[in-house]
């Protein structure tokens, strides 16, 4: 199947979870993850109607960045990075989903010259090989990233176990929800919390179901 028609497939299954869920047809954005895509395969990603791409590593992030930058794209940088590189990338992106320590958030708020639209990572399944913060520390972490101006902390990003089954996705997913809901509740500054980036292309029917508002779908397009 082409790029066009996998993105097809795609969509018909997001209006089915959006229908299930009764959301409404715009309320999710669905980002083309280009990590193992070259620059033809993205180019052919944007015809087909995707403007929001996601990079996970900044060597490939930069070099799409540049060879496309004749395009209206909004770009997600969706990776964990190492703090000595976030002045190489920052500037450029317009989301960052992955912050995932207290020191990551003091680089970038050191090194942007803008506010950067921030998810904060969650690790909710407990899963050692994932980064992110886990829920019961939010409670010390969210007033120490309250003054960094730098950062609007939008929402939450997770990852769900890939092996898991629908239950435990409907759970992590559905528990990820409720903690954006009681962090947007307390209407801290620099912190709106209104979005969830949750699900990815083996996940993303079930993380729509659960209020996800952004989903992140690489394998799917380009299988």
């Amino acid at each position: 199947m082409t790029i066009k028609e996998n993105k097809d497939v795609i969509f018909e299954e997001l209006h089915k979870s959006l229908e299930a869920a009764g959301r409404n047809e715009n309320s999710v954005t669905v980002i083309g993850v280009t990590k193992y895509a070259d620059i033809d395969a993205t180019k052919e990603l944007i015809e087909a109607g995707i403007f929001h791409l996601g990079e996970n590593r900044v060597d490939k992030f930069l070099a799409k960045y540049h060879a496309l930058q004749d395009k209206e794209l909004t770009w997600h940088f969706i990776g964990s990075v190492q703090r000595r590189k976030v002045k190489d990338f920052i500037n450029q992106i317009d989301y960052f989903h992955a912050l995932d320590s207290i020191n990551l958030a003091k680089e970038i708020q050191k090194r942007a010259e803008k506010p950067i639209k921030c998810f904060l990572q969650l690790n909710v399944s407990g899963e050692e090989s994932k980064h992110g913060f886990s829920p019961d520390e939010l409670d010390d972490i969210i007033p120490q990233l309250e003054d960094l101006d730098k950062l609007q902390l939008v929402g939450l990003m997770t990852m769900a176990p890939l092996d898991a089954n629908p239950e435990t996705l409907h759970n992590i997913f559905k528990e990820t929800n409720h903690i954006r809901q009681e962090l947007q509740s307390q209407n801290r500054k620099n912190m709106p919390f209104t979005e969830l980036s949750m699900g990815m292309s083996n996940d993303y029917p079930i993380a729509v179901q659960n209020g996800a508002t952004f989903v992140r779908i690489g394998t799917s397009f380009f299988k």
